[in-house]
C-alpha cells in the first residue's frame, strides 16, 4: 500500500488534464467539427490561469480565466472555420502554433515562480474510509469536476433533446438544416464548449498537477487527448477509462525510475506517445467500426447557401 497509494494517486493527477481536454474535443468532434488546435488552447489555459493566480491570488479565478482563455482561442478557430470556411486541419494545426508561441512570450517573465498548489477538498465521512478515502475523495477541486463531466456529458448527449440536435448535426449537417437547426450556432458553441474543457485542462497542469510555469508545458498532451477520442470511440465513460490508462502509461516513467528498473529515462518518457500510436494503428484496422461510431460529417464543411 506504501507503493500502490501514491502511484495512485499520481495516475489521477495525470489522467485529469487528459480527461477534460478529451471530454471537449468529443464534444466539438460530435457536432461534425475536427479540432487540432487542442495543445494550443490548453497551454493558453495554462498561462492565463498561472497569470491570474499571481495577480489575484484566488484559485477560483485563476480558473475562471483559463477557461475564459480557452473560450478566447476556440472562437478565433470557429471564426476562421464556420465563418470564412477555412480548412478544419490546417487552421486547428496554426491555432496550435499560436498558441504556443504567444504562452511563451506572455509567460517569459513567470519561469521559474512556483504557486503552492490548489487546495485538496475532503468529502466529510468519505475522506476518512481507509485506502479509498485517500485516493477519491481527498482531491482537489478540479478532479472532481473533471468525473463528473464525464456524467454529465453522457446525459447531455442520451437524454436530452439539445444532445440529440447536436448529435444530428454531427452525423448530418444538410439533414439538420433541413429540419430548421442552425448548424453553425450549434457548431459554434460546442467549440466553444471544446476550448472550455481545453483550458480547464491547462489550469489544471500549471495550478494543481505542476504548479510553476514551463514552456510547453502541456508537452503532447492536446494529441494524446485527440487520440484518446478516437480510442474511446466518442463515448464519454470510455474517455473516461482511457485517459487514466494514458495517465497512469504517462507516470510509469517515474514509478520505474524509483524501483531501480535498468530503462534509460529517455525511453520511457517515449511510452505514452507510443502507446497514442499504437492504439491508433490497432483502431484504423477496424475502418467500419470507427465509420459506425464517428459523426458522419466529421471534418467536412458546411455551406448553408447551398
Amino acid at each position: 500500500m506504501d507503493l500502490l497509494i501514491p502511484a495512485m494517486l499520481t495516475i489521477i493527477t495525470a489522467a485529469t488534464p487528459l480527461l477534460f481536454a478529451a471530454l471537449g474535443e468529443m464534444v466539438t468532434e460530435k457536432s461534425g467539427v475536427l479540432n487540432l488546435g487542442v495543445e494550443g488552447m490548453m497551454v493558453m489555459g495554462a498561462i492565463i490561469g498561472f497569470i491570474a493566480v499571481h495577480a489575484s491570488g484566488s484559485v477560483t479565478v485563476a480558473i475562471f480565466a483559463a477557461v475564459l482563455a480557452g473560450i478566447c482561442m476556440a472562437a478565433i478557430f470557429a471564426l476562421f472555420v464556420l465563418t470564412f470556411h477555412a480548412s478544419q486541419v490546417p487552421t486547428g494545426l496554426a491555432l496550435t502554433i499560436f498558441g504556443i508561441g504567444l504562452s511563451a512570450l506572455m509567460g517569459q517573465n513567470m519561469v521559474g515562480i512556483a504557486y503552492g498548489g490548489m487546495p485538496k477538498i475532503a468529502i466529510p465521512g468519505l475522506a476518512a474510509l481507509p485506502v479509498v478515502g485517500t485516493l477519491f475523495f481527498q482531491q482537489d477541486f478540479l478532479v472532481y469536476l473533471s468525473i463528473a463531466m464525464v456524467a454529465a456529458i453522457h446525459y447531455f448527449l442520451h437524454k436530452t433533446r439539445a444532445g440529440l440536435i447536436l448529435r444530428a448535426v454531427g452525423d448530418s449537417h444538410d439533414a439538420a438544416h433541413a429540419m430548421g437547426y442552425s448548424v453553425i450556432k450549434i457548431r459554434f458553441m460546442a467549440i466553444l464548449f471544446g476550448g472550455a474543457m481545453a483550458g480547464l485542462s491547462g489550469a489544471y497542469l500549471s495550478l494543481a498537477y505542476s504548479p510553476m510555469w514551463v514552456e510547453q508545458m502541456t508537452a503532447g498532451r492536446g494529441w494524446i487527448a485527440l487520440a484518446l477520442v478516437v480510442f474511446a470511440c466518442w463515448r464519454p465513460v470510455r474517455v473516461l477509462f482511457g485517459a487514466y490508462l494514458f495517465g497512469g502509461i504517462s507516470i510509469l516513467q517515474l514509478h520505474a525510475q524509483a524501483l531501480g528498473i535498468g530503462i534509460p529515462s529517455q525511453v520511457m518518457s517515449m511510452l505514452p506517445y507510443l502507446a497514442t500510436i499504437l492504439v491508433l494503428v490497432i483502431i484504423s484496422r477496424d475502418v467500419s467500426k470507427i465509420k459506425l461510431n464517428a459523426p458522419a460529417s466529421l471534418g467536412r464543411p458546411f455551406h448553408p447557401s447551398r
